[in-house]
């Protein structure tokens, strides 16, 4: 799935563009961004905004568009008359759903529109919104009402839509003490999403709604659907939000994975071993670690390349990714459906030498004979599957260490077995 960010660039990292692609990329979609202002800005205060040509706009348009099928887009961002009339020209019988995020003002105070440029902004870019998400702010900025008694959401919502959006969110409406609720008007339905309140500023959870509502819509969820799911998102992005410089918080799309931070440390560790560069395989080692009761290794987190040696130096080449290892994850996958408690591997160098030595640690050892391999597991690829079950088939007890030998052609191999990265260290220190 390919889904698209036009706006423009916050170099803090809390909004704009990158704030898009942050939530695109955690919910795993291939992303796509046109940048339509410059800005500095950072978590405590605002600078300059130099919009980009009309130029380079239409022409980025153009490689974009020509190029990927984009299932959804997000417009934020978009300061000027010349770049609202570029993007209104390029989408304008566009049937991809998009959503308009219609950033006023940013968190640190700085205007992120010209006023000249509403009206455009209104005449040109709202009818294109199959949503459109503002704050209660920007909302009375559009409508030229305050929500007050005379001027309920439901009709400044309504004013909005009159302008052509076709659905309105307005979001960050207090109800009660801990609850916050955002407001959507549909065509001919209204309701409340409420859920628990953070009370906390932060830097950047407008653009993550807004492309939470476009990853939701262009997986097919309704409009209700896809409010609920970007208010949920919301919620855990401010909750998870980081004091990253000395003003405001930056809200996090990315979940905080215990497994990804404890895999992390146990690779970095193992990086630091002296003469570890010893015990890498010719076909380099991975270094895994699974959800509990995994299912496939897609449940498993691995280095998507592998850690490497060159020479005397070892490094980790390739990001931690679940799925990212096939061999050592399907070793992890095997041996957890008998010893469940097993969650985490690393394969090592064959080695005589380090065979005794991991027998005179008193580990628990097992093995397998690659060359009484049936046939059909080697042309069906499943020779560590294969091998796993052989080693376990006879133990009652969790093995620490199963190996082989190879085959014609190939290597043999160790691996090291156990329930945390942090356990796998530990044996690896006793046996060098």
């Amino acid at each position: 799935m390919n889904l698209l960010s036009i706006g423009g660039s916050d170099p803090s990292g809390g909004a704009g563009i990158q704030s898009d692609v942050a939530t695109f990329g955690s919910h795993g979609v291939h992303w796509l961004t046109i940048i339509t202002a410059i800005t500095s800005q950072n978590t405590l205060s605002f600078g300059m905004v130099e919009p980009v040509s009309s130029k380079i706009l239409n022409d980025q348009l153009e490689s974009v568009m020509s190029d990927f099928k984009i299932h959804g887009i997000k417009i934020g961002m978009v300061y000027s008359s010349h770049i609202i009339k570029s993007i209104h020209k390029k989408l304008k019988d566009s049937k991809i759903p998009i959503v308009i995020d219609p950033v006023i003002k940013s968190t640190t105070g700085g205007m992120l529109i010209e006023k000249s440029a509403i009206g455009d902004f209104k005449k040109l870019l709202i009818p294109l919104a199959t949503i459109i998400t503002p704050n209660k702010y920007e909302a009375e900025i559009i409508s030229k009402k305050k929500v007050n008694k005379e001027n309920t959401l439901e009709e400044i919502a309504k004013t909005i839509q009159s302008m052509g959006a076709k659905n309105v969110a307005i979001t960050g409406i207090k109800k009660k003490k801990n609850q916050i609720s955002d407001f959507i008007q549909e065509k001919n339905k209204k309701y409340f999403i409420a859920g628990k309140r953070i009370s906390q500023i932060n830097h950047g959870s407008g653009c993550h709604y807004s492309a939470a509502m476009t990853f939701a819509l262009a997986n097919h969820k309704n409009i209700q659907e896809s409010a609920q799911f970007a208010k949920e998102f919301t919620y855990k992005s401010i909750k998870n939000a980081e004091l990253w410089g000395k003003g405001v918080p930056i809200t996090n799309s990315q979940e905080k994975d215990d497994i990804n931070l404890k895999l992390t440390n146990a690779i970095n560790e193992f990086l630091e071993i002296k003469n570890i560069h010893k015990v890498i395989p010719e076909c380099q080692t991975n270094f895994v670690y699974s959800k509990e009761k995994p299912e496939s290794i897609k449940d498993i987190l691995g280095i998507s390349g592998r850690i490497v040696k060159t020479g005397k130096e070892v490094m980790a080449a390739g990001e931690l990714t679940y799925g990212g290892s096939k061999h050592v994850a399907t070793a992890v996958l095997t041996i957890s459906k008998k010893f469940p408690r097993i969650r985490s591997a690393i394969n090592i160098k064959y080695q005589r030498s380090t065979i005794s030595k991991i027998k005179d640690a008193k580990f628990i050892v097992s093995s397998y004979d690659r060359n009484k391999e049936p046939a059909n597991t080697k042309s069906n690829h499943s020779t560590v599957e294969w091998g796993i079950k052989k080693a376990i088939s006879n133990i009652n007890l969790e093995p620490d260490i199963i190996y082989h030998k190879g085959d014609f052609g190939k290597e043999p191999m160790i691996i090291i077995f156990g329930a945390t990265p942090e356990m796998i260290l530990k044996k690896i220190l006793r046996i060098f």
